[in-house]
């Protein structure tokens, strides 16, 4: 089975910046022993090569500062080989391609909350539905200062790490929260957590706002599901919606294909090239529009990374939305993740991906219709009642969106609204009624 995947989600983070991958299985080796020798391949190592690698080894292992065990250096030339390719090829360990598993599956064990780290610390997004940290009593907005006692520090990755554990066992966490003055403490116990990567929630006026986090597995069928809740729940076809892909570091391409499908009648979703046939793709868009005829605003900012990009650029190549926000991340290489012996694997650039137009987005990014510089938004707890009715007073950049889907327009000097147009000269897409 072939896995794409675009951005990485590592159990209870959303972090920005992603790749794109692959996955491949394993080739069994023999298990005779009179297995014929099979030749040399012809980009194996020449003898002298090996030599010259041997020669590097055995060197530091004799005369380096401190001891260092040949499994720790041969791990760490394999990162150099693979790290000097570029920033997005890399050779996983056991454990961290256990978590990239983990990290698209659509559901871990741990304690269920979202954390942002852009400010350079671990601030509670939204604790999950039903999860061990809502609960507990997380809340939206809180900082998490400690974890088992010791202090989050900068390492970001590696206190994230120690709120992950196997099912059963319990964490304890200090939190600042608004209001208090000393670090409030709660022991949670982890738990298999099912990751809901889509918010859908009603708006005052007849409006939807649909929200989602990531790409994992399961991000398909639960936009689908969210909004068939959506739509019975509502007395009339929704007037708009509001996408917001702010913030979204990618996952799992088929996911972010199905979203598109979704929400388009027809033509390509994203095209890649590459050296070898299982390189090249494209993926089309099947008949029917869960939304038709209504109007779609998304959100992007410069965490709209890698599948999010996929699915803002082809709603914008095919005029289905408005982009309204700041310039995306700018993620456009593929992976492909290829298991190697003892749990181990590589990632391994293997192609560059195209939007339906034919834009490769690396390094640039996708440029929205509409230039909206208040787009960072604020941590909302989604499972409150009153989410929706408090949304866009919270929110300018939902304000903002609501009244174009609304018809009026945005005043520019107010709101740092600009109109723009991309270099290959995209005319901002029109709000369709």
């Amino acid at each position: 089975m072939k896995l794409l995947l675009i951005g990485i989600v590592i159990g209870i983070v959303i972090a920005a910046g992603g790749a794109v991958f692959a996955h491949r299985e394993p080739v069994a080796a023999s298990a005779t022993a009179a297995a014929p020798v099979e030749p040399r391949p012809a980009n194996a190592l020449a003898d002298n090569e090996t030599a010259q690698l041997n020669e590097v080894v055995e060197r530091v292992q004799r005369e380096y500062v401190q001891d260092i065990s040949r499994s720790d250096l041969l791990d760490a030339a394999m990162r150099g080989v693979l790290g000097g390719l570029d920033p997005y090829s890399s050779y996983l360990d056991a454990e961290e391609y256990a978590d990239l598993r983990v990290a698209t599956a659509g559901t871990y064990a741990g304690i269920g909350i979202e954390v942002s780290t852009a400010d350079r610390a671990l601030r509670v997004v939204r604790p999950f539905r039903d999860s061990p940290a809502a609960a507990a009593g997380i809340r939206s907005g809180d900082m998490i200062s400690a974890i088992d006692g010791e202090p989050v520090g900068a390492d970001l990755d590696g206190a994230m790490s120690r709120m992950r554990g196997p099912r059963g066992s319990f964490v304890k966490l200090a939190v600042m929260r608004t209001g208090s003055v000393l670090p409030l403490e709660f022991t949670v116990q982890r738990a298999q957590v099912d990751v809901h990567s889509v918010v859908i929630i009603p708006l005052d006026g007849g409006y939807l706002y649909a929200r989602i986090t990531n790409f994992s597995e399961t991000t398909g069928e639960d936009f689908a599901a969210s909004v068939a809740r959506a739509r019975r729940d509502l007395p009339a076809k929704p007037r708009g919606v509001v996408l917001d892909l702010r913030n979204n570091p990618g996952g799992v391409l088929e996911s972010a294909v199905e979203v598109a499908d979704q929400l388009l009648e027809e033509g390509v979703i994203v095209s890649a090239d590459g050296r070898t046939p299982a390189a090249r793709f494209s993926m089309a868009a099947t008949p029917g529009d869960v939304f038709p005829g209504v109007p779609i605003v998304a959100l992007v900012n410069g965490g709209t990374a890698s599948a999010a990009e996929i699915l803002a650029g082809a709603l914008q190549d095919h005029r289905r939305a408005t982009l309204l926000g700041r310039r995306t991340f700018g993620k456009g290489s593929v992976q492909t993740v290829i298991p190697l012996s003892q749990g181990r694997a590589i990632k391994l650039t293997t192609s560059r991906y195209l939007t339906p137009s034919g834009r490769w987005i690396q390094g640039s990014g996708i440029q929205p219709d509409l230039v909206f510089d208040d787009v960072d938004g604020a941590p909302v707890d989604f499972d409150d009642a009153r989410a929706g009715q408090t949304l866009a007073t919270r929110d300018p950049a939902v304000h903002a969106a609501l009244e174009l889907l609304a018809g009026r327009k945005l005043r520019p000097a107010a709101r740092g609204l600009t109109a723009s147009s991309d270099s290959a000269g995209q005319r901002p897409a029109a709000i369709r009624k």
